[in-house]
């Protein structure tokens, strides 16, 4: 049998069908690679993702927004002035994206206008904070990142 081109260009796309079709073939059959659903109850989840975009909504309501504000005592919550304090329940949830083990949440408890997490809980960094309170069986969320 002679070898020439024609002959190379086909043993060549032969070749690379073959290596396609065998990746092809191992990504399907592995588990490991089983990515179909990333969290098992992921229709509830995508409910519950739901009711998170409509808290944030709610949230715009006020006039004056919940604010976030870093103090030498440590991290300040504001509420909004024109509310009931002893009414609003929930908790701040603060998240470390470099390290899991920083992560906390405080439940919301105050008799003023705003929560104060203390300094000695927070690194230098970056955290993000989501805020959920209810007031009046209504639902709110404030997320933010911040810097320390």
């Amino acid at each position: 049998m002679k070898f020439n081109w024609g002959t190379g260009i086909v043993i060549a796309f032969v070749a690379f069908i073959g290596f396609i079709l065998y990746f092809v073939i191992t990504m399907s059959i592995d588990k490991e690679y089983s990515h179909d659903l990333v969290t098992e109850g992921y229709y509830q989840k995508e409910l519950e993702f739901q009711d998170r975009i409509n808290a944030t909504e709610n949230s715009k309501d006020f006039e004056d927004e919940l604010k976030v504000i870093k103090y030498d005592e440590g991290l300040f919550v504001f509420f909004p002035e024109n509310l009931d304090y002893k009414k609003i329940k929930g908790k701040v949830f603060l998240y470390r994206p470099s390290n899991k083990q920083l992560d906390f949440e405080v439940p919301i408890s105050i008799s003023k206008n705003y929560l104060l997490v203390p300094e000695n809980r927070l690194v230098d960094g970056r955290w993000n904070i989501a805020v959920e309170w209810e007031y009046e069986n209504k639902k709110y969320l404030t997320e933010e990142a911040l810097n320390f």
